[in-house]
């Protein structure tokens, strides 16, 4: 029986970011992309979910890359986390290992990774995988996607693109080596998703210039762009509009300074040193002669543009006159936030431009028709969608199906079930673990789904507190126990209610003085549990401790 080749999603199948995917054949490896994911609305407190890659940190002597298509966070805000378990060689192109070193270098491993710089264009050999990497257009410079040339046939995964005939950087997607793949034969392609349910073709990049240029033609006062840190060809772009009408352009968030320094450094940014002034100055210029880009489109708490929106930065105030633009659109399930923020700098003066208000974003993935005609050009017998939501998935399995993939040969899987090659038949393997691991502050998937249940019941509820002191011998109180609240009722304004949770307190303590202390903290929890329900249908947490003494 011949070696299987196995793909398996470790993120960005069934979601929108963290975006990682293995691909093995017999004891080798490779990994390519590690990224982040925004959270959900009731992931609370959390600032950002990576890939569980248990299944390899069980085999890490087998991975033999990590492969890195571009800089944008859901393909590279894991590595970090990765490289910190993994020892293993990393490859990617020349800004995006610019990008990379910033955040190596935040994390105190840089000294300690092996970083490879490749170009569109060239092939390598790691164990038995030839890979083959090819220009692909989006909306950062320098991204690639890869031809992964195994025993078991060749793999095309096209990493982030959209076929963009007037780019910012100029590079188009190498339409010749796509076809090129599809004339050799291609086994599998693994196809971006993210804008299947939008028909027709993406509107190129050099659309935005014109929309940046009506609004700083007519802006009388600040402009403030939001952006994503790593969008590299919009701070290009901001910066030419800035040099057109006599602005000067101020950064406002530390990873955007970084990034624009790093892209300065490498060539990737074009614009006069004296173009670039540090807040406090611009602070000091007039409102017709500043620009400042900032983090935050996605309406993250933390993030510069929702602090700016909420009054609490502590350098940019909105002042009536202002012109915000969100130049991103949101990741789905960050709409009510980013709405949120749009709505509180309309409440302090400003004019907000967003897509559709104002051509001031546009996507930098392909759709319908691009997905077609990538399909036709690969012409793959197997077809795996990536990089989307389920409904995203299936949305582009349909469109394979119309260009003529037979349905069989079409998997639409969620991350952690394995696509197995085997003699030219492909199947679903057992599913491995695929879900997600949080970050939050320092901590690494030290929280879990109980963790976020208890903050989603302690932001809905509040909680009640009681301690108790009792006698070891003979279980008798030593005290009165007082109920503490908070974040469920206000104390002086809720004194019978708790005055009567107490007196059912006492009552429990009484009739179970030879209970546990475990036994008895459980029939308090119910106890007062039952009793706050029926007076104010509501569930607060319940905590309870006894102390014997």
């Amino acid at each position: 029986m011949a070696t299987p080749l196995r793909i398996l999603p470790l993120g960005g199948c069934g979601e929108i970011g963290k975006n990682m995917t293995a691909i093995e054949y017999g004891k080798n490896i490779i990994i390519v992309d590690a990224g982040i994911m925004f959270p959900e609305n009731d992931m609370l407190g959390i600032d950002f979910i990576i890939p569980d890659w248990q299944t390899l940190r069980e085999r890490k002597e087998q991975i033999r890359a990590l492969i890195v298509t571009h800089g944008h966070e859901d393909h590279t805000g894991a590595v970090p986390y990765l490289l910190k378990e993994l020892d293993v060689p990393v490859y990617t192109t020349r800004l995006t290992r610019g990008l990379l070193e910033v955040k190596l270098k935040q994390h105190k491993i840089l000294d300690k990774v092996d970083l490879n710089t490749i170009t569109a264009g060239d092939e390598i050999n790691i164990g038995p995988f030839k890979l083959e990497f090819f220009r692909v257009a989006h909306s950062i410079p320098d991204c690639v996607g890869l031809g992964i040339s195994t025993p078991a046939g060749l793999v095309v995964h096209t990493g982030d693109f959209k076929f963009d005939h007037t780019p910012v950087d100029g590079q188009t997607t190498d339409f010749a080596k796509l076809a090129e793949f599809g004339g050799r034969g291609v086994l599998a392609l693994l196809s971006d998703s993210t804008n299947a349910d939008r028909p027709g073709t993406t509107p190129s990049e050099r659309v935005i210039d014109d929309a940046f240029d009506r609004v700083f033609r007519a802006a009388k006062g600040r402009i403030i762009v939001a952006t994503f840190a790593s969008l590299i060809s919009r701070i290009q772009q901001v910066a030419n509009a800035a040099m057109r009408y006599n602005r000067r352009l101020a950064i406002a968030g530390t990873s955007m300074l970084e990034n624009t320094r790093m892209a300065r450094k490498l060539g990737y940014l074009n614009f006069p040193d004296d173009l670039l002034i540090k807040l406090d100055e611009a602070n000091r210029l007039p409102p017709r002669n500043i620009v400042i880009m900032a983090t935050g489109t996605q309406g993250e708490p933390s993030s510069v543009l929702a602090r700016v929106s909420k009054g609490q930065h502590n350098q940019i105030r909105i002042n009536r006159g202002d012109t915000v633009i969100m130049s991103s659109h949101p990741i789905p399930g960050n709409e009510e936030m980013v709405h949120r923020t749009i709505n509180r700098l309309y409440q302090r003066g400003a004019e907000v431009l967003y897509d559709p208000i104002d051509t001031v974003h546009v996507s930098g993935h392909a759709s319908q028709e691009e997905q077609k005609l990538m399909l036709n050009l690969v012409k793959p017998q197997y077809f795996m969608p990536v990089h989307g939501e389920l409904r995203h998935l299936h949305a582009h399995a349909r469109l394979a199906r119309e260009v003529g993939v037979e349905s069989q040969n079409i998997f639409v899987v969620e991350n952690g079930y394995p696509i197995e090659f085997n003699d030219g038949e492909a199947r679903i393997g057992e599913r491995v673990p695929g879900g997600y691991v949080y970050i939050d502050g320092s901590g690494v998937g030290d929280i879990g789904p109980t963790v976020l249940r208890e903050r989603d019941q302690l932001g809905r509820d509040g909680f009640v507190m009681t301690i108790i002191h009792r006698d070891a011998d003979t279980g008798e109180l030593l005290n009165t126990p007082e109920l503490i609240t908070r974040g469920f009722v206000y104390q002086k304004e809720a004194e019978e209610l708790l005055i009567e949770a107490t007196n059912a307190l006492l009552q429990t303590i009484d009739s179970n003085q030879q209970a546990g202390a475990n036994t008895l903290e459980d029939k308090i929890k119910k106890v007062l549990g039952d009793y706050f329900y029926k007076e104010t249908k509501r569930r607060p947490m319940i905590l309870a401790t006894i102390r014997e003494l």
